[in-house]
């Protein structure tokens, strides 16, 4: 998978600078490049796995999966990536995102706040719970049925932070729009208690939420090996912008080295090794071992 952005990015080496003076003929002011700007994703292992899921969903019409794993992983930034590529790859489908909040108390409200706010509600706090489930579906309808398109696939971040009513709302939703002839996608994203959640719904024989809402799962992860490290710079590689162009990242702010047949992946045991020894220096625990995530680092040269 390439790496994404509302434009893309790329990779350097040698002095922070070097070259810039010596390689006018770069297409546009580095200052502009998506790794300085910090816009670009780069797609690991885990966000492969993620959007695997996401076209299986689609094409066998899976209602909802849930995507858990520790913090700090790159999970949001898998959300941001899939967004765009879907944009890019799929542009009759409709995506929505939404970050859950911890709640003080018990409120079924918050659970579509985000949404109604992206789709150009002024108050999205406003009205009644019923009302505000009629003016997302028929905002929805309104929106995406015009583009001849009738999916709507809604990411929810940070999950573990709602509760059951929050989850019975947003199958309710489902139910809505289902009249409406437009299929929601929900994928639920959020740290293990969302795994623990599925199993007491399951026991508590809640099986509407989890028919609708938790259907399939995935362990997100983070970089776990040298082969993991590998692929992520491999996305540095092979992405180019400006689009149509073949300055891939690398190219960019390497230029002579990629000439000379260099690519940044051929680096990935030095940087693995650099990483471990690090680790180990600090006498981190080996679990944090998977919890680097490349997908937004921005290039520095050494």
């Amino acid at each position: 998978m390439p790496s994404t952005a509302n434009t893309q990015p790329e990779s350097s080496r040698g002095q922070p600078n070097a070259g810039m003076s010596e390689q006018p003929s770069r297409p546009i002011d580095p200052a502009l490049h998506p790794i300085e700007v910090g816009n670009h994703r780069v797609a690991t292992p885990a966000i492969q796995a993620f959007n695997d899921l996401v076209n299986r969903c689609l094409r066998f019409h899976v209602t909802g999966a849930l995507i858990y794993g520790p913090s700090r992983v790159g999970k949001t930034c898998a959300i941001e990536y899939l967004r765009m590529l879907l944009a890019e790859t799929q542009p009759r489908i409709a995506t929505l995102s939404r970050a859950g909040r911890a709640q003080a108390t018990p409120c079924r409200r918050p659970v579509l706040r985000e949404p109604v706010h992206a789709l150009g509600y002024a108050d999205p706090d406003g009205g009644t719970n019923s009302a505000k489930r009629r003016r997302v579906a028929n905002k929805i309808k309104e929106e995406y049925t015009r583009r001849c398109g009738g999916t709507v696939v809604l990411f929810c971040d940070e999950e573990q932070r709602y509760d059951e009513n929050e989850y019975e709302w947003l199958r309710d939703l489902h139910d809505q729009l289902d009249r409406l002839q437009i299929r929601l996608y929900t994928f639920l994203v959020g740290q293990q208690e969302l795994l623990t959640l599925k199993t007491t719904l399951q026991q508590a024989h809640k099986t509407q939420i989890v028919a609708r809402l938790m259907v399939e799962q995935l362990a997100f992860f983070g970089v776990r090996n040298v082969r993991d490290v590998a692929t992520c710079l491999d996305g540095y590689d092979k992405t180019c912008f400006p689009r149509g162009s073949d300055w891939s990242f690398t190219h960019f702010y390497m230029p002579k080295a990629v000439a000379g047949g260099y690519r940044l992946a051929d680096d990935a045991p030095i940087l693995w090794a650099a990483f471990e020894g690090l680790h180990h220096k600090q006498g981190l625990p080996a679990s944090w071992r998977s919890r680097w995530s490349p997908s937004r680092a921005r290039w520095k040269s050494s």
